[in-house]
């Protein structure tokens, strides 16, 4: 759900009004052709005649078609119904539900695939979902309000951005319990990882990006622009990618610089991003027009707007690259868009009101 905390904001509620209950954002046909299938089977046939002359050479070794990983699958945080919906990405459907606790909004995926883990915005909770029989394996306390659970690069912790709390809690992984707290900007909303440890927290209340050094402590504040929400980085992790959703634009940090390095168009309201697996296509949700902006990265302009449900939260990516998945708040939808032809493939029922989205790695 969008929640801005300023009276100035653009698409944001008046001074004074209640916030609502739970927060904002919120934040792949394949083909065997004739010949390929002949080739394959002469063998056979072959072997059935006979054994081949004396001094034949072998047969190279046959290449075989890689095999999309069956595991691999899509969580939906519904904010509305205290459960995560669960999809095969491969048949593009759904296959289950979770429940958790009280408001989910964000949810990630552990790094080896094995558990995703939800911000129970109303429960002041974090939810630990084993992915094999889709159970909830523990439930962690943390602060107030809890938006997003993202959990670092190597697996050992989950960040979980208090968004009431103005601070992020470090939960460990091991021992399933909150090992410390670290004080961050303003709203914190939304985190991502970089593979040498660091963290990204959009400060949703102050024009920010908090930065957490590799021992997981505040740094510094990057200036981006008004309400930052939803942001990610690629694979590489060698750029960041900030949704402004106040001002329209999405903000490009450089790891390296800790500095902003370029600004992308972001349509009007941008949401949740996501960025392909090569760095090279930024996707971003934007919630006032209902669509799907797909943006060249290099090129830094818009190459593509994809209709979606209505208003548009979280964006994840396939690890091919070759899907891209939205969350639709209004519409208690996911739609499945292939980002190379532009198009929807399919909209998947929700539970109510989703919001974030995870897609496990393998």
């Amino acid at each position: 759900m969008q929640r801005f905390p300023l009276a100035s904001a653009p698409l944001g509620s008046a001074q004074g009004q209640k916030r609502r209950s739970a927060p904002l954002l919120s934040r792949r046909s394949r083909r065997l052709c004739w010949g390929s299938a002949t080739a394959l089977l002469l063998p056979c046939v072959l072997t059935a005649a006979g054994a081949p002359p004396a001094g034949t050479p072998p047969a190279p070794a046959t290449r075989h078609l890689a095999r999309y990983p069956v595991r691999i699958s899509a969580y939906v945080a519904n904010s509305g119904s205290s459960t995560v919906s669960v999809y095969d990405t491969r048949l593009e459907r759904k296959i289950g539900n979770a429940q958790v606790g009280r408001g989910p909004t964000g949810v990630g995926a552990a790094p080896d695939g094995d558990a995703v883990y939800v911000a129970n915005s109303r429960s002041d909770t974090t939810s630990f979902i084993n992915t094999g029989p889709r159970l909830l394996t523990a439930t962690v306390p943390v602060r107030r309000r809890p938006f997003a659970a993202t959990p670092t690069r190597d697996g050992r912790y989950v960040l979980v951005a208090d968004f009431g709390s103005d601070a992020v809690s470090i939960i460990s992984v091991r021992a399933r319990r909150v090992i410390g707290t670290l004080p961050v900007g303003p709203l914190p909303h939304s985190i991502t990882t970089v593979p040498d440890g660091r963290a990204y927290v959009t400060d949703n209340g102050g024009r920010s990006v908090t930065v957490l050094g590799r021992g997981l402590h505040a740094t510094r504040d990057i200036r981006v622009g008004d309400f930052p929400s939803g942001i990610s980085s690629p694979p590489s992790g060698r750029r960041v990618y900030v949704s402004n959703t106040g001002s329209g634009t999405v903000s490009v940090i450089d790891p390296d610089t800790e500095s902003v390095v370029a600004t992308l168009p972001g349509g009007q309201a941008p949401l949740g991003n996501a960025v392909s697996p090569d760095g090279r296509r930024l996707y971003v949700a934007d919630s006032a027009r209902n669509c799907l902006l797909i943006i060249d990265i290099p090129a830094r302009r818009v190459i593509g707007h994809v209709p979606v449900g209505v208003d548009p939260q979280g964006v994840a990516v396939t690890p091919d690259g070759r899907r891209v998945w939205v969350t639709n708040e209004q519409s208690d939808t996911v739609t499945v868009i292939d980002p190379y032809t532009q198009r929807v493939r399919a909209t998947l029922p929700t539970g109510h009101e989703p919001e974030g989205i995870a897609i496990t790695p393998r």
